[in-house]
C-alpha cells in the first residue's frame, strides 16, 4: 500500500485527490496539508488531521501537489529533505521555480505535468505528427477557456500544446486564453489552411480526470529513482 500525502488538501484538486485515494485500496493517506492560516487547519478530514506543517513527510511514500507556484516552492524543499516521490501538477511556476523542480528531480523522482489527462497526454504526442504532414502552409492557433478564478493565462497545458508544435515548426504558437464561469478545461487546437480548417478539441468535464490521473502517476511513481519525468513516461509503461 503506498503512503500518500497530500497538498492543499481543502483546494478543489486536493479534495477531489483525497476523496478519490480515499476508495483506492492501493493508497493510505498519511498527511493532509494546508497553508497556514487556512481555517480548516487542525479539522478531521477522514481519519487525519488537516495539517499545516510537513513534520507528517517522513511518513509517507509519495507527496501529491496541485497548489500555488509559491506553495509548489516550498513544497520541494519538503520532499527533497525527507527525500519522497512528488507528483507535481502545479501550472504558473516561473524559470526560477522550473530550475528548482529540476534540481530537486535529481535528489528524488518527480512526475511534472501541467495536464495529468490521459486525453490531453495523447495529444501532447500527436499533435507534432500532424503538423509535421500538413507543412508550412498550415497556420496554427489555441484557444484556452477555463473558469475566472484560474490565475495563470495562458494555461500550463495550452503552454505545452504550444511548445511541442514549436519544436516541430520553428514558429511561435499564438494563444488565446478565455476565463469565464465555471470552465474546467477546454483546449482547442486549430489548423488553417487557405482551404480547409482542422480543429482539435480536448474538454475536461470533470476535475476527476486530472485527479485519477494524478493517482495513476502516484503509483507509477513509487520506487522509481531520481529524475524528472512526465506523464508520458507514466502512459508508456502502462
Amino acid at each position: 500500500m503506498i503512503k500518500l500525502g497530500i497538498a492543499g488538501v481543502c483546494g478543489k484538486m486536493g479534495r477531489r485527490i483525497f476523496e478519490l485515494a480515499c476508495y483506492d485500496k492501493d493508497f493510505e493517506i498519511t498527511l493532509a496539508l494546508e497553508k497556514k492560516g487556512t481555517p480548516q487547519i487542525g479539522k478531521e478530514l477522514g481519519k487525519l488531521k488537516i495539517s499545516s506543517t510537513a513534520d507528517g513527510l517522513f511518513l509517507i511514500d509519495v507527496f501529491v501537489d496541485f497548489t500555488t507556484p509559491e506553495a509548489t516552492e516550498t513544497n520541494l524543499d519538503y520532499v527533497a529533505r525527507y527525500r519522497k516521490a512528488l507528483v507535481l501538477g502545479t501550472t504558473g511556476l516561473n524559470d526560477a521555480q522550473l530550475k528548482k523542480v529540476e534540481e530537486v528531480s535529481r535528489v528524488v523522482p518527480v512526475v511534472f505535468s501541467p495536464n495529468m489527462s490521459i486525453g490531453v497526454n495523447v495529444l501532447f504526442a500527436i499533435l507534432p505528427e500532424i503538423a509535421k504532414r500538413l507543412g508550412s502552409d498550415y497556420s496554427i492557433e489555441i484557444v484556452e477557456a477555463h473558469h475566472k478564478t484560474k490565475k495563470d493565462a495562458p494555461s500550463g497545458t495550452a503552454k505545452k500544446f504550444g511548445q511541442v508544435l514549436a519544436d516541430i515548426t520553428g514558429k511561435e504558437i499564438p494563444i488565446h486564453a478565455i476565463r469565464l464561469g465555471d470552465i474546467v478545461g477546454d483546449h482547442t487546437i486549430i489548423f488553417c489552411g487557405n482551404s480547409e480548417r482542422i480543429e482539435i478539441k480536448h474538454q475536461a468535464h470533470s476535475r476527476d480526470l486530472f485527479a485519477l490521473g494524478a493517482l495513476k502517476a502516484a503509483k507509477w511513481v513509487m520506487g522509481k529513482p531520481a529524475g524528472l519525468y512526465s506523464m508520458q513516461d507514466v502512459l508508456k509503461t502502462d
